[in-house]
């Protein structure tokens, strides 16, 4: 069984990738949406598989948001 920690820790890197490149797009462009938007149902599924309530999606919500932010920041750091 994994923990929530392990389960946030997974979305937090699954939303690195999508963040770098949303920060690269202009706000509510279609690219940012889909960046925003499609790390979405990968997480739905792996909260589904590894057996985890609806109770642990604020905290994958919060895994969702820092990996979006933290990708936001890696491209900001790469740019200068």
């Amino acid at each position: 069984m994994m923990s929530i920690n392990e389960l946030m820790l997974i979305v937090f890197l699954i939303n690195l990738p999508f963040g770098y490149i949303r920060s690269r797009t202009t706000r509510f462009s279609r690219k940012w949406m889909m960046a925003v938007h499609i790390p979405v149902p990968f997480v739905l599924l792996l909260r589904i598989f590894t057996g985890f309530s609806w109770t642990a999606i604020p905290f994958l919500l919060l895994s969702d948001i820092a990996g979006q932010l933290a990708g936001g920041m890696l491209r900001k750091r790469d740019m200068q």
